[in-house]
Order: C-alpha cells, then structure tokens, then sequence
C-alpha cells in the first residue's frame, strides 16, 4: 500500500489533521498552507510539510514509516537540511514522524537524533496507540486495520461523514478516500466486497461503481449491437471502450435510430477522438 500518497490525501482533506495528532489546538491551521516540496539535490519528495504563513509559527516536516528503517531519522534530518538550504526559509521547523506502530521506531539512536527528540525539535507519533478523534483520525485506523474490521470502520466513519459534513463536496471526498484506502490497503478484496461495504446512496458515488457500471454499460451495448448489425470488429469495439459513462448512455439511445452500421460509425467518429 502506497501509504505516502494515502497520507498526502488525508493532510490535504483534512487540514487540521497534524495539529490534531500533535494536541494543537486544530484553528492553528488556519495560518498554515499544506505542500509536498520536492529536493532537486536528492530526487525526493516530503510525505507532507505545513508552511506557515506568518514568520512566527515552525515548518511541519512530516514522514510517514509503516516499516523498520534503521536510517529513518539520518535520511529525514539530511531531507530536511537540504530543503532548509534550498528553500531558506525565516521560520523555524519541527520534524513530525508517524510510526504506524511503535515496533517500527528506530531501535538505537545517535546522541544527536536523541537530542532533537528531547528538544522537541523531531515528534514522534505511534498511529495505532491514537485515541479516538475526529474522522481524519478513524481513516487512520482504517488503514491501520485488519480485514475483518474493515466493513464496521466503514459504516461507522459514512455515518459520521452524513451527520458532521454539511459540505458535499467534502462528503464525496470523504467517500474517494475511503475507497481509496480500501482499494490500496486489501488488494485482494474484489468489486462486490468493496461495494457491499457501503450504502447503496454511497456506491454510487465510489470509482468502483461508476467502472462497473461503464463496463455492464458497454458489453450490454456490444451486445445489442451485435444482434442489430452483427459481429462487431475491433476497431469498433477499441471505439466504443473509449466512451464515457454518459457517451455510452447516450448510444443507447442513438442506436434505436440507427438503420444501418455506418450511421454507427459516424456517430462513434463525431465522438472519439483519435
């Protein structure tokens, strides 16, 4: 599982997210901005930083580690003097790492790393010891969870999506990164079991529906086609997979008018570009 791209979707729908995982008081994120900056020295990229907006709060540098990693705090500490140097910004900084579990801290320290700890300099938060909190938090547990828990973290984190997301918009993200974490996290889980995991209101609403749909859509259109104008070949197959959702709802229709297969293939080439 990409845990990165997870957390980079996560910081970024939930921007009050950090503060509330370091004890903030989660309206300091008014006065940050959330980036993922990249180092030209060293191809890499931050798991997330919070840039300030006023001279007086620190940088977040925060990384995400879901294994033992015995260098884990020399790359962080080297990624951030390095950002430090290109960037030079006024502020001071803070490093931030989420450890899924505490097995993963690093086992020996340096003097050094052990003093940024004790200075509060680097922060260190073990993900499966968070108390309960808002439903940022609960889709880390989500990604934190066994399979079996999987359908009941669902149900309880939709609920609370509808009761304290008055935004829409915001409630269909909510949704995309749900299915996000499950499509990434259970691999193995198919269609219908991810599906059976949320309402029917909610599926439609998730990329699985909407690909099954475009594919029930496009082999019933294949199908009735075929009966009308026989075999089709593979460009027009290659054509017809290339429409949307909606293209293809529309050709339903169409093909009710259609007396013979070119009107067909005019109306795929006034719709398909090449």
């Amino acid at each position: 599982m990409r845990t990165d791209t997870i957390f980079y979707q996560l910081f970024l729908t939930f921007h009050s997210l950090l503060f509330e995982l370091l004890g903030e008081p989660m309206d300091i994120a008014d006065n940050y901005q959330f980036i993922s900056a990249e180092i030209k020295e060293k191809v890499f990229r931050f798991d997330g930083i919070f840039l300030p907006e006023q001279e007086d709060l620190p940088i977040y540098f925060v990384e995400v580690q879901f294994q033992e990693k015995p260098d884990f705090y020399w790359e962080f500490i080297a990624e951030i003097n390095l950002y430090l140097n290109q960037y030079k910004p006024v502020q001071d900084w803070k490093a931030v790492a989420l450890f899924a579990q505490r097995r993963f801290e690093v086992k020996s320290l340096t003097a050094y790393q052990q003093e940024l700890i004790n200075n509060h300099r680097i922060i260190r938060i073990y993900l499966d010891e968070l108390p309960s909190g808002s439903i940022g938090v609960g889709l880390i547990q989500l990604i934190l969870a066994q399979e079996a828990q999987a359908p009941l973290l669902v149900q309880q984190l939709l609920a609370r999506a509808k009761t304290e997301i008055a935004n829409p918009l915001v409630a269909r993200g909510i949704i995309e990164l749900l299915e996000t974490v499950l499509v990434s996290k259970f691999a193995k889980l198919s269609r219908e079991e991810i599906q059976s995991m949320f309402l029917l209101t909610d599926i439609k609403q998730t990329r699985v529906y909407q690909e099954a749909k475009q594919e029930g859509e496009t082999q019933l259109l294949l199908r009735q086609l075929s009966k009308r104008f026989g075999q089709m070949g593979n460009l027009r197959i290659q054509a017809i997979n290339q429409l949307s959702l909606e293209q293809l709802e529309d050709l339903g229709e169409a093909l009710l008018d259609f007396n013979n297969v070119t009107e067909l293939d005019n109306w795929l080439k006034s719709r398909v570009v090449d």
